[in-house]
């Protein structure tokens, strides 16, 4: 058995990402689970690894490329890795210790705060993302901890490949 080719990986990737968003939609829109500010950010970051797949793909680009377009889906994977372990943390903390609960519509926040408060509880999180929601048992931010690191070895293994 071969492994995939580059082009082939890229799909997969961007496939995988697609379908990572389509669950957190279902997830909000069906199932009326609303995302907290880590939750969005962290959708934000599944997208760009993502969008980077699919221009790799589409592009195809030779093994100079390639790095490049892996090197920058690992860094989004990483930040991606720190906004759900913060998370994870969040949710770790004794009820007293939570940060307080803030609105979650970042278009709202945006008319209200200037832009780098908006920014900082993008990046920090409220006490909304400490409310623990689990799929099959497992918290939402502990799956993404898992598909990000999936990602970034994905993203690795393209830098890496010689082919």
């Amino acid at each position: 058995m071969s492994l995939p080719a580059p082009r082939t990986t890229n799909l997969i990737l961007f496939l995988g990402c697609a379908s990572l968003l389509a669950i957190a939609f279902y997830l909000e829109f069906v199932q009326g689970m609303e995302p907290c500010l880590l939750c969005q950010t962290q959708r934000f970051c599944v997208g760009l690894v993502g969008l980077m797949a699919l221009i790799a793909f589409i592009q195809n680009p030779r093994t100079t490329g390639r790095r490049s377009y892996a090197l920058l889906g690992m860094a989004f994977a990483a930040g991606g890795i720190y906004f759900a372990s913060r998370q994870l943390w969040l949710q770790s903390l004794p009820p007293d210790q939570v940060p307080a609960c803030g609105p979650t519509s970042v278009s709202y926040l945006m008319d209200v705060l200037p832009f780098w408060d908006v920014m900082q509880k993008m990046l920090q999180g409220d006490g909304n993302c400490a409310e623990v929601h689990k799929v099959f048992g497992v918290t939402i931010p502990l799956w993404n901890l898992f598909a990000f690191g999936g990602m970034v070895l994905v993203n690795l293994w393209q830098m890496l490949r010689r082919a």
